[in-house]
């Protein structure tokens, strides 16, 4: 049974950092793509970053280039999503993908 777990959320001022985690289980991270989205309700869920199987190629959305960084660290099966100098636009519910496998999410509420 695959399982994907995020985590790191939470409440941070504008200009601040969080980092998130997506534990995954019952799947090798190291064979697969990982993906992060994001979804503010009413929206339809957005495209955040994605990271090859080999970690050696990323991709970001035009709205997070230069202040996001995705990775992965496959000994211990978990991805992470850096997230700098935090706008309140970037408030959402983060979702980990992996294989067509969706985690719960984990929310960020960026606000003074």
């Amino acid at each position: 049974q695959v399982q994907l777990v995020e985590s790191g959320g939470g409440l941070v001022q504008p200009g601040g950092s969080l980092r998130l985690s997506c534990a995954a289980s019952g799947l090798t991270l190291s064979a697969n793509s990982m993906q992060w989205y994001r979804q503010t309700p009413g929206k339809d869920r957005e495209f955040v970053a994605v990271i090859s199987w080999k970690g050696d190629s990323t991709y970001y959305a035009d709205s997070v280039k230069g202040r996001f960084t995705i990775s992965r660290d496959n000994a211990k099966n978990t991805g992470y999503l850096q997230m700098n100098n935090l706008k309140p636009e970037d408030t959402a519910i983060y979702y980990c993908t992996i294989a067509s496998n969706w985690g719960q999410g984990t929310q960020v509420t960026v606000s003074s």
